[in-house]
């Protein structure tokens, strides 16, 4: 009798070499940043940054801004999805502690951590944090799609001369991630009334004006971080080539699994860019784009998590009261 054939991923080996590759992939990060970082004048960085102007700062800032706020929405996708009453500011708030936290400090901490303790605390049940995260997570990376196969299928960037991968080979990869795109918005046009139960989890694909405005609100907001990095560098590099050298290390972040992506953004950067222009000045947009992307988000994030624990309590008072004078009537 013919045995059935076991899956890859359940096969005892498959875990050993999935993290043995995710180990020497992350081994030859750190030994580029180390033979990067000895070749790096220090000191010309830090008069790089000081040497940026204040109106390019505060326009950096203020995409930045916009890009947040942006993000904040998804949410709302999913209280659509979902039907919980918790309000907009509330909805938006919650999304943007757990992006600032998920930008530096990963998404186990933030992007999950804090969507599932803050939610429970405000009141939703496990079943829709969990819908509610798994569509965020899905309007995220379908956007992504968007935006690297416009930019790639369109406008290729020149890569350094001695790569072999020219911008023929990008324009396949962009050319595939808008097909997956495509794809996500007719399969849900098939599946909008079907569902599926994974694991205990109803899926209920959701309709198409939906799956376009996902797409939409994640790609206008991955070309808006981009763009950010383009207002820091004042025009020295051509926005849809910082947009793809961004997107490229996306992916290499998601992979090597580093909190913020902390010295994984800066070498895809150097590796791509470094020919283009000077070291220096392209480590100091970098610097400024974490402080103003990351860090500044962080501090008020901070706040505004202690602001909404305390908001959560009063709520879960209310309720406790709420129901000992039903008992009592």
């Amino acid at each position: 009798m013919r045995s059935a054939t076991v899956p890859l991923t359940q096969r005892p080996w498959w875990p050993w070499a999935r993290r043995g590759a995710a180990l020497v992939f992350l081994l030859a990060v750190a030994a580029l940043l180390v033979r990067q970082g000895r070749t790096i004048d220090w000191s010309a960085v830090l008069d790089a940054v000081g040497d940026l102007p204040v109106r390019v700062v505060l326009a950096a800032t203020a995409v930045a801004a916009c890009s947040h706020a942006i993000y904040s929405s998804y949410d709302l996708l999913g209280r659509h999805l979902t039907h919980h009453t918790l309000g907009t500011g509330t909805v938006m708030g919650v999304t943007f502690i757990s992006y600032a936290f998920n930008l530096n400090l990963g998404s186990m901490v933030g992007g999950i951590g804090f969507r599932f303790r803050l939610y429970s605390r405000l009141g939703l049940k496990a079943q829709d944090i969990t819908r509610i995260v798994g569509f965020s997570l899905l309007t995220n990376w379908t956007g992504y799609l968007l935006a690297a196969g416009i930019a790639f299928l369109f406008w290729p960037p020149a890569l350094p001369p001695d790569w072999k991968l020219d911008s023929g080979g990008l324009r396949i990869v962009g050319g595939i991630a808008l097909a997956i795109a495509a794809s996500y918005v007719l399969f849900c046009a098939w599946a909008h009334e079907r569902s599926w139960v994974v694991r205990g989890h109803r899926i209920e694909p959701p309709r198409v004006r939906m799956a376009l405005l996902q797409l939409l609100v994640s790609g206008v907001n991955w070309s808006l971080v981009g763009a950010v990095i383009w207002v820091l560098l004042q025009g020295a590099v051509a926005y849809p080539h910082v947009l793809a050298v961004l997107l490229t290390s996306a992916v290499a972040t998601l992979i090597v699994r580093i909190p913020g992506g902390l010295g994984v953004l800066e070498t895809v950067f150097v590796a791509l860019l470094s020919y283009r222009i000077a070291q220096d000045r392209l480590l100091a947009a970098l610097l400024a784009y974490r402080a103003i992307y990351y860090l500044l988000p962080l501090m008020l994030a901070t706040v505004a998590y202690a602001v909404t624990e305390m908001r959560a309590r009063r709520l879960r008072v209310g309720r406790a009261k709420a129901d000992d004078q039903t008992r009592y009537v």
